[in-house]
């Protein structure tokens, strides 16, 4: 079977380009079954490694997010499976945040084989609460647009 990559969220004309981090890894033993393929609900917590370090390159991790009060559940998550990944096999997960301007972050993800297919990808969307009062944000947080003015001023260039 054969899927055609595909972006998940429209660009937004004169925004700036996605901000794509790449890490390498390995499927681990306790990631497998007993043939040892990937399970289905691994792939969640791979795009989640990936997430996780892009957002500490670019002021948005969860201490940076408890420091600011504010709480970031995810309230989408998609994922195609395109290819099995298998026990110790290398691959590469690449997460990349999408400009909107909502109070909203939009992720899309792809996990990379070593010879260059993709394995999976898939998108998340978090949106943000305020942990004192547990009401969501209508426009974004202060946090979120400094972020962006750091994003618009080319700050994180090296992840690109």
């Amino acid at each position: 079977m054969h899927r055609r990559m595909k972006c998940y969220f429209e660009r937004v004309a004169g925004a700036p380009d996605p901000l794509v981090f790449r890490l390498k890894r390995r499927v681990r033993f306790s990631e497998v079954d007993v043939m040892g393929i990937s399970w289905h609900g691994r792939y969640p917590v791979y795009f989640e490694e990936g997430s996780a370090e892009l957002g500490r390159r670019c002021g948005l991790s969860y201490q940076d997010f408890y420091e600011a009060n504010i709480r970031a559940p995810i309230v989408q998550l998609h994922i195609d499976y395109h290819r099995p990944l298998y026990l110790d096999e290398e691959f590469t997960i690449v997460a990349s945040y999408l400009w909107s301007e909502g109070a909203r972050l939009n992720t899309e993800y792809s996990l990379i084989k070593q010879e260059g297919s993709v394995a999976a990808s898939g998108y998340t969307v978090q949106m943000f609460i305020d942990s004192v009062s547990q009401e969501p944000y209508l426009i974004s947080p202060d946090l979120l647009e400094r972020f962006r003015r750091r994003w618009q001023a080319g700050e994180f260039a090296c992840l690109t």
